[in-house]
């Protein structure tokens, strides 16, 4: 009796499940600068030439293991695009502001 993981095995991977154009792209994290080469098929229009000398397509990250509070063990505020302000100015004019009080203090009588 045949496992059926046995089958698997025997097929091999399946045909046109992957990406033709996988290539070498440069990633670089945002927030500090870091960089690093690996393989992938993400679009990008900017390019940008590495250590060996050659030009590779360049993906923008926001945050990598670099920078990330789980893998640094130090919380971090990661705004590189200003994001927290963005929100404040988007959503500035459904904030109430808040009203002035008048505090109801008792004032001690001298009866």
């Amino acid at each position: 009796m045949v496992s059926i993981f046995a089958a698997r095995k025997i097929e091999g991977m399946k045909k046109e499940t992957h990406p033709e154009s996988y290539r070498f792209v440069v990633f670089k994290d945002m927030s500090n600068g870091y960089s690093f080469l690996s393989r992938s098929c993400a679009q990008t229009g900017e390019s940008v030439e590495w250590e060996d000398g050659k030009e590779y397509p360049l993906v923008k990250l926001e945050i990598s293991y670099k920078s990330h509070p789980f893998y640094t063990g130090k919380l971090q505020l990661v705004d590189t695009a200003g994001r927290i302000d963005k929100f404040k100015n988007r959503y500035q004019r459904h904030i109430k502001p808040t009203e002035a009080t008048p505090e109801t203090t008792t004032e001690p009588t001298n009866d």
